[in-house]
Order: C-alpha cells, then sequence, then structure tokens
C-alpha cells in the first residue's frame, strides 16, 4: 500500500495515525489498520510528521503525553533500522557512548533493586543502590547538551519538534529521579520499587527515540560545520560519565568552512568599533557610556565577574546575550545566541514567559521575579524590561542569583572580616 503512496499522501496517512491514537484507538488497532503503511516507515517520515502537525496546530502538550505510544506503534520499522553511529569527539558519538553507559547503570540498579524490599536491607547493598542513583543524576549533562546545543541548531532548520515534545519527557524523568530519591531517604521501599520501574522505563524509551528517530534525523539535517559548532559549545555544559574522543576534530572542520570565518568577521568588527578613548596602557580602545568609558574587554570582564548571571533578550524574542560566569546556575552555551527565549523553556510554560514580555511591551509591569529550592539553595529570578530614551521597548535583562547567604543575613557587618 504505502509504495503506491506519494510522499505526501503518506504524510497524510500517518498522521492520520497518530489522530485515531489521540482520539483513543490502541496501538494494536492502528498498527493492523495500516499494518503495511507502518512497516516500512523511516525515522524521517515520522519526525516529519510530528514537525507537520506541530506546523498545523496540533497542541505540542498532546504530542508529548502520548509520543511513547505511537513511537511503539512504528517501534517494529524503526528497530530494523540501522543504528547510526559517530566518531570519536564528534557530538553524536558522545551522546551514544552516554547512551550505553547509561544502560548499563540502569541494569545494575535493575539488579539491586529487588533487594530493597526487604524490611532490613543491608547497609551496604543499600549503600551500593543510593550511588548508583545519584551516579543515574549525570544523565542530566545528557539532557542539557540536547537542549541547550543540539536543539538550537534543530530548529534553525524549522525542526522544532524534539524542543517542544522532546523536551517535555525529559522533565518527567527528572520528576522521577527526584522521586526515586525522596523514596529513597524515607525507606519507602515499595513505593520506590514501582517508581524505579517506571523510571527506567521511561528512560530506555527515551534513548529508544534518540537513536531511532532523533540522531539519524540530526545527521541528515546538520552539516559536519554545525556539528563542529555544536561540539565547541559542549564542554560549558559537560558530559555524563564519559570523556569525549578526539578522533573527529571541530577546530579542524571548521577551518575548511567559509561559515566560521564570516562569523568571526562579524564579531570582530563589533568589537573592533571605538570612540579614541584608549586605556591607560593603550591596548585598548574604549566605548562612551551614559557614565564615563570602557573598553569592549571590560565590559566583557566586568559583566561576566558579576556575582550574578545575565541574560538579554532583545525587542524581538531573540536571545542576544549572556553573561559567561565561571559557575552558572543554570547552563547557558554560545548556541543559544540567536534563539527565540521561547524555544530557551519547555513547552509547559512557555505561555508564562509569553505573559511576561507581553506585560513589559504593554508596559504593565515593571519586573516580574520567582524563587525557588535546588539543591539545597535558593535562586532568586528577576526579569526586567528595558526601554529606550523614546519609551520604545527593547528587550528584557533576565537575572539569576544564588541568596542563599543573602537570605540568613541578620544584623549587621561593619567591619571586614576575612
Amino acid at each position: 500500500m504505502s509504495k503506491q503512496l506519494s510522499q505526501a499522501e503518506k504524510q497524510e496517512k500517518l498522521k492520520t495515525v497518530i489522530r485515531r491514537l489521540y482520539r483513543g484507538d490502541t496501538v494494536d488497532q492502528v498498527k493492523k489498520e495500516f499494518h503495511a503503511l507502518i512497516k516500512n516507515v523511516s525515522a524521517e517520515e515520522i519526525s516529519a510528521m510530528e514537525q507537520a502537525l506541530l506546523n498545523e496546530g496540533f497542541p505540542a502538550e498532546e504530542i508529548q503525553r502520548l509520543c511513547e505510544v505511537h513511537v511503539e506503534v512504528f517501534k517494529n520499522s524503526l528497530a530494523g533500522q540501522r543504528r547510526v553511529s559517530g566518531i570519536p569527539g564528534h557530538p553524536l558519538h558522545s551522546f551514544l557512548a552516554e547512551n550505553s553507559e547509561l544502560k548499563r547503570r540502569i541494569r545494575e540498579l535493575t539488579k539491586l533493586l529487588p533487594g530493597l524490599k526487604k524490611q532490613k536491607a543491608d547497609p551496604e547493598h543499600m549503600r551500593r543502590f543510593k550511588q548508583g542513583l545519584k551516579e543515574l543524576e549525570k544523565v542530566e549533562f545528557h539532557y542539557r547538551r540536547k537542549e541547550n546545543q543540539l536543539f538550537p541548531f534543530l530548529e534553525q532548520k524549522g525542526f522544532t519538534g524534539p524542543s517542544k515534545v522532546m523536551w517535555g519527557k525529559h522533565n518527567e524523568i527528572r520528576r522521577r529521579l527526584k522521586l526515586c530519591g525522596e523514596y529513597l531517604d524515607a525507606k519507602a521501599f515499595a513505593d520506590l520499587a514501582k517508581e524505579c520501574g517506571a523510571l527506567f522505563s521511561h528512560l530506555r524509551k527515551m534513548i529508544f527515540m534518540e537513536e531511532k528517530i532523533l540522531f539519524p534525523t540530526a545527521l541528515k539535517k546538520l552539516s559536519e560545520q554545525e556539528w563542529a559548532r555544536i561540539r565547541k559549545g559542549e564542554p560549558e555544559i559537560g558530559y555524563a560519565w564519559i570523556k569525549p574522543g578526539n578522533v573527529w576534530d571541530a577546530d579542524i572542520v571548521l577551518q575548511t568552512t567559509p561559515e566560521q570565518a564570516v562569523l568571526d568577521k562579524a564579531r570582530g568588527a563589533g568589537a573592533a568599533r571605538g570612540t579614541g578613548h584608549e586605556d591607560p596602557d593603550g591596548a585598548h580602545t574604549g566605548q562612551d557610556l551614559d557614565v564615563g568609558w570602557l573598553s569592549v574587554e571590560r565590559i566583557n570582564l566586568m559583566l561576566k565577574s558579576l556575582p550574578f548571571d545575565v541574560t538579554y533578550v532583545d525587542e524581538n524574542d531573540t536571545v542576544l546575550y549572556y553573561s559567561a560566569g565561571a559557575e552558572r546556575i543554570f547552563p547557558r552555551s554560545p548556541a543559544v545566541i540567536g534563539r527565540k527565549v521561547q524555544n530557551c523553556h519547555p513547552q509547559a510554560s512557555v505561555h508564562v514567559v509569553n505573559r511576561i514580555l507581553k506585560a513589559f511591551r504593554e508596559k504593565k509591569q515593571k519586573k516580574a521575579e520567582f524563587w525557588i529550592s535546588m539543591n539545597k539553595r535558593v535562586v532568586y529570578i528577576r526579569y526586567f524590561p528595558l526601554y529606550d530614551a523614546g519609551g520604545d521597548y527593547k528587550g528584557v535583562i533576565e537575572v539569576t542569583q544564588d541568596i542563599t547567604e543573602i537570605k540568613d543575613l541578620e544584623g549587621e557587618r561593619r567591619l571586614l572580616d576575612w
């Protein structure tokens, strides 16, 4: 059946499969009815189908809610496809190496889990499981690199599905990991066993979706130069359990393309502009400010040395800058520059972002603020609108600060104490 269809017709029928699932049809029902269509479907066709649904206004939350179900529909076809691979040093190779390590750790924890159900679990058994669960949290580095490095480059190709759908699945896994830790601390072993079973299942399904859909599609959509730019930003986020190889060299790849030369030239032109002022050593040209002047080098040094993180989003909702301090509270990498701020947040919170931006544009609010607990620290997040001399909206700055110690201050300190 599918061989007689045009690509456009096949896409429409694939979308029908998904719509049927969301109306309540079972996996077995759609597999039976669309057997000929499903058996030869490719990763790229599934990705294109999801993207087409999103472009047509199909709710991202609905695709996220049941994405594991519709992957199950196509599982047999996808499982038969050749596994993607990469050269050591290539971002794809690092992602795959982390997945291999993740699967190994899941197997180890699965073996240890039954022993915790006993009323008096062996202390060494408990220690090993607790340590293993803690190590599992490093999958966060894997997901952060996807969210902050891989997704932005896919968005530039018009492929926004991973940002809108897969990011939400990451957050589900994060919540389950946290809950497992809470059950373990409370020694609620029955609840722990149930939640860990769900967690391990979701982690395995995420690996399958990455290796059978996301990574093959990304390989076809991104150039070697784009992968090299992804690789250059990865160290700012870090890796889970592995050290990336060096056979595939991003610097060599970038030297062979005019793309990076154009970017470097544009950045250099901006940094070279000045007004004639010079630093005392005569090395740097200064830039006039409202009060005083600073060289671009000193402005950059000052901003990244602030005791809080600053991110600037312009009037078109595009991220133009973040302060690359030594210890950031939330991850950032160069790939975020030029990205729409809505794509920098999970789909479930985009409506809050848009509400803040709308209020700032309409000058109905002067700030938005939040505070959260994170790893026993108190983090204060504030947003402030920017307006030029004529009162026109020029974007927003996000200020993120660890206020744990500030929050606990009492009395006064008038003498230096260090």
